[in-house]
Protein backbone atom coordinates (compact mmCIF):
# COMPACT_ATOMS: atom_id res chain seq x y z
CA UNK A 1 0.00 0.00 0.00
CA UNK A 2 0.92 3.63 -0.48
CA UNK A 3 0.13 5.25 2.87
CA UNK A 4 0.17 8.96 3.73
CA UNK A 5 0.72 9.67 7.44
CA UNK A 6 -0.09 13.09 8.86
CA UNK A 7 2.19 14.16 11.72
CA UNK A 8 1.99 17.93 11.58
CA UNK A 9 3.95 18.75 14.77
CA UNK A 10 6.66 16.11 14.42
CA UNK A 11 9.52 18.57 13.84
CA UNK A 12 8.67 21.03 16.63
CA UNK A 13 11.14 21.35 19.51
CA UNK A 14 8.81 20.99 22.49
CA UNK A 15 7.11 17.70 21.72
CA UNK A 16 4.31 16.21 23.79
CA UNK A 17 2.61 12.84 24.05
CA UNK A 18 0.97 12.48 20.64
CA UNK A 19 4.13 13.72 18.90
CA UNK A 20 6.29 11.09 20.60
CA UNK A 21 3.79 8.34 19.82
CA UNK A 22 3.84 9.23 16.12
CA UNK A 23 7.64 9.51 16.07
CA UNK A 24 8.25 6.12 17.68
CA UNK A 25 5.74 4.37 15.45
CA UNK A 26 7.23 5.94 12.33
CA UNK A 27 10.74 4.92 13.34
CA UNK A 28 9.63 1.32 13.78
CA UNK A 29 7.58 1.24 10.58
CA UNK A 30 10.68 2.48 8.79
CA UNK A 31 12.61 -0.59 9.98
CA UNK A 32 10.14 -2.99 8.40
CA UNK A 33 10.41 -4.42 4.92
CA UNK A 34 6.65 -4.87 4.61
CA UNK A 35 6.12 -3.72 1.02
CA UNK A 36 4.35 -0.50 2.06
CA UNK A 37 5.39 3.02 1.09
CA UNK A 38 5.09 5.53 3.95
CA UNK A 39 4.82 9.23 3.06
CA UNK A 40 4.96 11.36 6.21
CA UNK A 41 3.40 14.83 5.89
CA UNK A 42 4.72 17.38 8.40
CA UNK A 43 5.07 21.10 9.02
CA UNK A 44 8.62 22.50 8.85
CA UNK A 45 10.41 22.72 12.18
CA UNK A 46 13.84 22.87 13.82
CA UNK A 47 13.94 19.31 15.20
CA UNK A 48 14.45 17.03 12.22
CA UNK A 49 14.04 13.91 14.30
CA UNK A 50 13.12 11.63 11.38
CA UNK A 51 15.00 11.15 8.10
CA UNK A 52 13.66 10.06 4.73
CA UNK A 53 15.16 6.61 4.18
CA UNK A 54 14.13 3.27 2.74
CA UNK A 55 10.36 2.90 2.65
CA UNK A 56 9.70 6.33 4.21
CA UNK A 57 9.62 9.76 2.57
CA UNK A 58 8.90 13.16 4.13
CA UNK A 59 6.70 15.90 2.67
CA UNK A 60 6.90 19.32 4.36
CA UNK A 61 3.96 21.72 4.11
CA UNK A 62 4.10 25.35 5.27
CA UNK A 63 0.92 27.09 6.38
CA UNK A 64 0.20 30.05 8.70
CA UNK A 65 -2.13 28.16 11.07
CA UNK A 66 -2.92 24.63 12.20
CA UNK A 67 -6.51 24.89 10.96
CA UNK A 68 -5.50 25.92 7.44
CA UNK A 69 -2.69 23.36 7.42
CA UNK A 70 -5.05 20.49 8.25
CA UNK A 71 -8.16 21.56 6.36
CA UNK A 72 -6.59 23.06 3.21
CA UNK A 73 -2.88 22.27 2.72
CA UNK A 74 -3.06 18.63 3.85
CA UNK A 75 -5.97 17.51 1.61
CA UNK A 76 -4.37 19.28 -1.38
CA UNK A 77 -1.09 17.45 -0.73
CA UNK A 78 -2.94 14.15 -0.41
CA UNK A 79 -4.75 14.78 -3.69
CA UNK A 80 -1.40 15.28 -5.43
CA UNK A 81 0.18 12.23 -3.76
CA UNK A 82 -2.75 9.86 -4.51
CA UNK A 83 -2.13 7.39 -1.65
CA UNK A 84 -4.34 4.39 -0.91
CA UNK A 85 -4.96 5.65 2.62
CA UNK A 86 -4.44 8.71 4.84
CA UNK A 87 -3.60 8.12 8.50
CA UNK A 88 -4.08 11.16 10.74
CA UNK A 89 -2.24 10.63 14.01
CA UNK A 90 -3.48 13.29 16.44
CA UNK A 91 -7.27 13.17 16.97
CA UNK A 92 -8.38 15.33 14.02
CA UNK A 93 -8.38 15.12 10.22
CA UNK A 94 -9.53 17.02 7.12
CA UNK A 95 -13.29 17.35 6.80
CA UNK A 96 -12.97 16.74 3.06
CA UNK A 97 -10.37 14.40 1.64
CA UNK A 98 -9.99 12.44 -1.59
CA UNK A 99 -8.83 9.13 -0.05
CA UNK A 100 -10.01 6.74 2.72
CA UNK A 101 -9.09 7.72 6.26
CA UNK A 102 -7.62 6.01 9.32
CA UNK A 103 -7.66 8.10 12.48
CA UNK A 104 -5.75 7.76 15.74
CA UNK A 105 -8.18 9.06 18.34
CA UNK A 106 -6.09 9.24 21.48
CA UNK A 107 -9.04 10.36 23.60
CA UNK A 108 -12.45 12.00 23.49
CA UNK A 109 -11.98 14.22 26.55
CA UNK A 110 -13.09 17.16 24.35
CA UNK A 111 -16.53 15.53 23.93
CA UNK A 112 -17.03 15.15 27.68
CA UNK A 113 -18.31 17.90 29.99
CA UNK A 114 -15.43 20.08 31.20
CA UNK A 115 -15.10 19.92 34.99
CA UNK A 116 -13.32 23.27 35.00
CA UNK A 117 -12.48 25.84 32.34
CA UNK A 118 -8.83 25.73 31.28
CA UNK A 119 -6.97 29.03 31.80
CA UNK A 120 -5.14 28.45 28.50
CA UNK A 121 -6.77 30.01 25.42
CA UNK A 122 -4.83 27.56 23.23
CA UNK A 123 -6.30 24.58 25.10
CA UNK A 124 -9.83 26.04 24.93
CA UNK A 125 -9.56 26.71 21.18
CA UNK A 126 -8.20 23.20 20.58
CA UNK A 127 -11.08 21.67 22.51
CA UNK A 128 -13.67 23.57 20.44
CA UNK A 129 -11.94 22.66 17.17
CA UNK A 130 -11.91 18.94 18.06
CA UNK A 131 -15.55 19.04 19.20
CA UNK A 132 -16.51 20.38 15.79
CA UNK A 133 -14.29 18.22 13.57
CA UNK A 134 -14.23 14.74 15.11
CA UNK A 135 -17.95 13.84 14.98
CA UNK A 136 -17.98 14.89 11.32
CA UNK A 137 -15.06 12.70 10.22
CA UNK A 138 -15.77 9.45 12.08
CA UNK A 139 -18.22 8.15 9.49
CA UNK A 140 -15.48 8.35 6.84
CA UNK A 141 -12.94 6.41 8.88
CA UNK A 142 -12.11 2.90 7.68
CA UNK A 143 -10.43 2.30 11.04
CA UNK A 144 -10.18 4.21 14.31
CA UNK A 145 -7.15 3.49 16.47
CA UNK A 146 -7.07 4.29 20.15
CA UNK A 147 -4.62 3.61 22.96
CA UNK A 148 -6.48 1.69 25.69
CA UNK A 149 -9.53 -0.50 26.17
CA UNK A 150 -10.92 2.13 28.53
CA UNK A 151 -10.78 4.72 25.75
CA UNK A 152 -12.24 2.33 23.19
CA UNK A 153 -15.26 1.81 25.42
CA UNK A 154 -15.66 5.58 25.85
CA UNK A 155 -15.41 6.17 22.08
CA UNK A 156 -17.96 3.52 21.18
CA UNK A 157 -20.36 4.73 23.86
CA UNK A 158 -20.08 8.42 22.99
CA UNK A 159 -20.05 8.19 19.19
CA UNK A 160 -21.90 4.98 18.36
CA UNK A 161 -18.88 3.61 16.50
CA UNK A 162 -19.17 -0.18 16.04
CA UNK A 163 -16.77 -2.15 18.23
CA UNK A 164 -15.07 -3.87 15.28
CA UNK A 165 -14.14 -0.52 13.72
CA UNK A 166 -12.09 0.62 16.75
CA UNK A 167 -8.72 -1.02 17.39
CA UNK A 168 -6.64 -0.70 20.55
CA UNK A 169 -2.89 -0.28 20.06
CA UNK A 170 -1.06 0.30 23.32
CA UNK A 171 1.63 2.96 23.58
CA UNK A 172 5.03 2.26 25.13
CA UNK A 173 8.01 4.32 26.27
CA UNK A 174 11.31 5.10 24.61
CA UNK A 175 14.08 2.57 25.37
CA UNK A 176 16.20 5.47 26.62
CA UNK A 177 14.12 5.41 29.81
CA UNK A 178 16.05 2.96 31.99
CA UNK A 179 17.87 2.85 35.33
CA UNK A 180 21.00 5.00 35.34
CA UNK A 181 23.07 7.23 37.60
CA UNK A 182 21.48 10.65 37.27
CA UNK A 183 23.73 13.42 35.97
CA UNK A 184 24.19 16.02 38.72
CA UNK A 185 24.64 18.84 36.19
CA UNK A 186 21.25 18.06 34.64
CA UNK A 187 19.55 17.78 38.03
CA UNK A 188 20.94 21.13 39.15
CA UNK A 189 19.05 22.83 36.31
CA UNK A 190 15.78 21.89 38.00
CA UNK A 191 16.37 21.37 41.72
CA UNK A 192 19.28 21.56 44.18
CA UNK A 193 17.99 18.41 45.89
CA UNK A 194 18.79 14.87 44.76
CA UNK A 195 15.97 13.18 46.65
CA UNK A 196 12.62 14.67 45.67
CA UNK A 197 9.03 13.93 44.72
CA UNK A 198 8.34 14.43 41.01
CA UNK A 199 5.04 15.52 39.49
CA UNK A 200 4.15 16.22 35.85
CA UNK A 201 1.54 18.92 36.11
CA UNK A 202 0.36 21.73 33.84
CA UNK A 203 -2.54 24.13 33.51
CA UNK A 204 -4.87 21.46 32.08
CA UNK A 205 -7.44 20.74 34.83
CA UNK A 206 -7.22 16.97 34.23
CA UNK A 207 -3.63 16.96 35.53
CA UNK A 208 -5.07 17.51 39.02
CA UNK A 209 -2.56 20.09 40.22
CA UNK A 210 -4.80 21.42 43.00
CA UNK A 211 -5.40 18.08 44.72
CA UNK A 212 -1.73 17.15 44.40
CA UNK A 213 -0.69 20.39 46.08
CA UNK A 214 -3.23 19.90 48.86
CA UNK A 215 -1.91 16.35 49.30
CA UNK A 216 1.64 17.64 49.41
CA UNK A 217 0.66 20.05 52.17
CA UNK A 218 -0.69 17.11 54.20
CA UNK A 219 2.47 15.14 53.46
CA UNK A 220 4.69 17.96 54.77
CA UNK A 221 2.70 18.07 58.02
CA UNK A 222 3.18 14.35 58.69
CA UNK A 223 6.45 13.32 57.06
CA UNK A 224 9.71 13.02 58.96
CA UNK A 225 11.62 13.45 55.69
CA UNK A 226 9.71 16.36 54.11
CA UNK A 227 11.08 15.77 50.63
CA UNK A 228 10.77 18.70 48.19
CA UNK A 229 8.39 18.57 45.23
CA UNK A 230 9.49 19.21 41.64
CA UNK A 231 6.59 20.18 39.38
CA UNK A 232 7.19 20.01 35.63
CA UNK A 233 5.34 21.96 32.93
CA UNK A 234 4.45 24.85 35.24
CA UNK A 235 6.27 28.11 35.79
CA UNK A 236 6.61 29.93 39.11
CA UNK A 237 3.90 32.50 38.36
CA UNK A 238 1.37 29.80 37.51
CA UNK A 239 2.30 27.93 40.68
CA UNK A 240 2.04 31.07 42.81
CA UNK A 241 -1.51 31.71 41.58
CA UNK A 242 -2.62 28.14 42.36
CA UNK A 243 -1.07 28.20 45.85
CA UNK A 244 -2.79 31.52 46.62
CA UNK A 245 -6.13 30.19 45.39
CA UNK A 246 -5.77 27.13 47.63
CA UNK A 247 -4.52 29.22 50.59
CA UNK A 248 -1.43 27.01 50.98
CA UNK A 249 1.27 29.54 50.17
CA UNK A 250 3.34 28.29 53.12
CA UNK A 251 4.38 25.17 51.15
CA UNK A 252 5.97 27.22 48.34
CA UNK A 253 9.42 27.04 49.96
CA UNK A 254 9.43 23.26 49.37
CA UNK A 255 8.38 23.42 45.68
CA UNK A 256 10.48 23.77 42.54
CA UNK A 257 8.92 24.45 39.14
CA UNK A 258 10.11 23.94 35.61
CA UNK A 259 8.67 24.65 32.19
CA UNK A 260 9.00 22.06 29.42
CA UNK A 261 11.59 19.34 30.18
CA UNK A 262 13.20 17.56 27.19
CA UNK A 263 13.28 13.77 27.23
CA UNK A 264 17.06 13.74 27.48
CA UNK A 265 16.76 15.46 30.88
CA UNK A 266 13.57 13.72 31.92
CA UNK A 267 15.22 10.31 32.23
CA UNK A 268 17.69 11.73 34.77
CA UNK A 269 14.89 13.31 36.80
CA UNK A 270 12.91 10.06 36.91
CA UNK A 271 16.00 8.22 38.11
CA UNK A 272 16.78 10.76 40.81
CA UNK A 273 13.19 11.08 42.04
CA UNK A 274 12.12 9.21 45.16
CA UNK A 275 8.55 8.83 43.84
CA UNK A 276 6.77 9.85 40.65
CA UNK A 277 3.28 11.29 41.13
CA UNK A 278 0.75 10.83 38.33
CA UNK A 279 -2.71 11.03 39.94
CA UNK A 280 -4.48 12.61 36.98
CA UNK A 281 -8.25 12.88 36.83
CA UNK A 282 -8.50 11.51 33.29
CA UNK A 283 -6.00 9.90 30.92
CA UNK A 284 -6.46 7.76 27.84
CA UNK A 285 -3.12 6.04 28.49
CA UNK A 286 -0.35 7.71 30.52
CA UNK A 287 3.10 7.17 28.96
CA UNK A 288 4.85 8.90 31.92
CA UNK A 289 3.71 5.99 34.13
CA UNK A 290 5.78 3.59 32.00
CA UNK A 291 8.69 6.04 31.71
CA UNK A 292 9.06 6.29 35.47
CA UNK A 293 8.58 2.56 35.97
CA UNK A 294 11.22 1.79 33.33
CA UNK A 295 13.66 3.94 35.35
CA UNK A 296 12.94 1.93 38.50
CA UNK A 297 11.04 4.72 40.24
CA UNK A 298 7.89 3.88 42.24
CA UNK A 299 4.74 5.45 40.82
CA UNK A 300 1.58 6.70 42.49
CA UNK A 301 -1.21 6.97 39.93
CA UNK A 302 -5.00 7.05 39.74
CA UNK A 303 -7.68 4.42 39.98
CA UNK A 304 -9.58 6.29 37.27
CA UNK A 305 -9.79 6.01 33.46
CA UNK A 306 -6.94 4.13 31.72
CA UNK A 307 -4.23 4.65 34.34
CA UNK A 308 -4.91 1.47 36.30
CA UNK A 309 -5.09 -0.45 33.00
CA UNK A 310 -1.60 0.74 32.11
CA UNK A 311 -0.07 0.54 35.60
CA UNK A 312 -1.44 -2.96 36.29
CA UNK A 313 -2.95 -4.75 39.26
CA UNK A 314 0.00 -4.42 41.63
CA UNK A 315 0.49 -0.69 41.10
CA UNK A 316 -0.04 1.82 43.88
CA UNK A 317 -3.25 3.60 42.84
CA UNK A 318 -5.26 6.30 44.64
CA UNK A 319 -8.50 8.23 44.43
CA UNK A 320 -7.23 11.36 42.62
CA UNK A 321 -10.03 13.49 44.07
CA UNK A 322 -8.80 12.79 47.62
CA UNK A 323 -5.72 14.73 48.81
CA UNK A 324 -5.79 12.51 51.90
CA UNK A 325 -5.52 9.36 49.78
CA UNK A 326 -2.60 10.76 47.76
CA UNK A 327 -0.78 11.89 50.92
CA UNK A 328 -1.29 8.52 52.60
CA UNK A 329 0.19 6.70 49.60
CA UNK A 330 3.27 8.92 49.75
CA UNK A 331 3.70 8.33 53.47
CA UNK A 332 3.15 4.59 53.06
CA UNK A 333 6.01 4.37 50.56
CA UNK A 334 8.19 6.51 52.78
CA UNK A 335 7.68 4.41 55.91
CA UNK A 336 7.55 0.91 54.39
CA UNK A 337 10.91 0.04 52.80
CA UNK A 338 9.67 -3.39 51.67
CA UNK A 339 6.72 -1.83 49.82
CA UNK A 340 9.05 0.70 48.21
CA UNK A 341 11.36 -2.05 46.92
CA UNK A 342 8.42 -4.13 45.66
CA UNK A 343 7.10 -1.17 43.68
CA UNK A 344 10.50 -0.57 42.08
CA UNK A 345 10.79 -4.22 41.01
CA UNK A 346 7.19 -4.42 39.85
CA UNK A 347 7.45 -1.23 37.79
CA UNK A 348 10.52 -2.44 35.90
CA UNK A 349 8.74 -5.67 34.94
CA UNK A 350 5.51 -3.89 34.02
CA UNK A 351 7.17 -1.33 31.74
CA UNK A 352 8.83 -4.09 29.71
CA UNK A 353 5.43 -5.55 28.75
CA UNK A 354 4.89 -2.59 26.41
CA UNK A 355 7.01 -1.96 23.31
CA UNK A 356 6.94 0.18 20.19
CA UNK A 357 7.83 -2.90 18.14
CA UNK A 358 4.53 -4.50 19.15
CA UNK A 359 2.68 -1.25 18.52
CA UNK A 360 4.15 -0.81 15.02
CA UNK A 361 3.25 -4.40 14.14
CA UNK A 362 -0.34 -3.81 15.25
CA UNK A 363 -0.46 -0.58 13.24
CA UNK A 364 0.74 -2.39 10.11
CA UNK A 365 -2.10 -4.91 10.63
CA UNK A 366 -4.56 -2.03 11.01
CA UNK A 367 -3.41 -0.61 7.67
CA UNK A 368 -3.87 -4.01 6.05
CA UNK A 369 -7.37 -4.34 7.51
CA UNK A 370 -8.27 -0.83 6.33
CA UNK A 371 -6.95 -1.72 2.88
CA UNK A 372 -9.12 -4.82 2.77
CA UNK A 373 -12.18 -2.78 3.68
CA UNK A 374 -11.36 -0.27 0.92
CA UNK A 375 -11.41 -3.02 -1.66
CA UNK A 376 -14.61 -4.60 -0.37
Amino acid sequence: MKIAIESQRLFRLNKHGMDFVALELLRHLQKRNDGNEYHVIVAPGPDRCLLAEGNLSIIELSCPSYLLWEQVALPLAVKRLKPDLLHCTSNTAPLFCSVPLTLTLHDIIFLEPAKRRSPSFYQQAGRLYRRFVVPRILSRCKKVITVSHYEKERICLATGMPDKKVQVIYNACNTGFKPLVADACILNKYTPDTDFLFFLGNTDPKKNVENVLLAYGLYLQRSAEKRPLLVADMNHQQMKRVLQRLNVGHIAAHIYCSDYIPQTDLVHLYNAAYVFLYPSLRESFGIPILEAMACGTPVITSQTSAMSEVAGQEALTVNPYSPEDIAQALLHLETDAALYDRQKTYGLKRAHLFSWEKAADELRKAYAAAGTSIGS
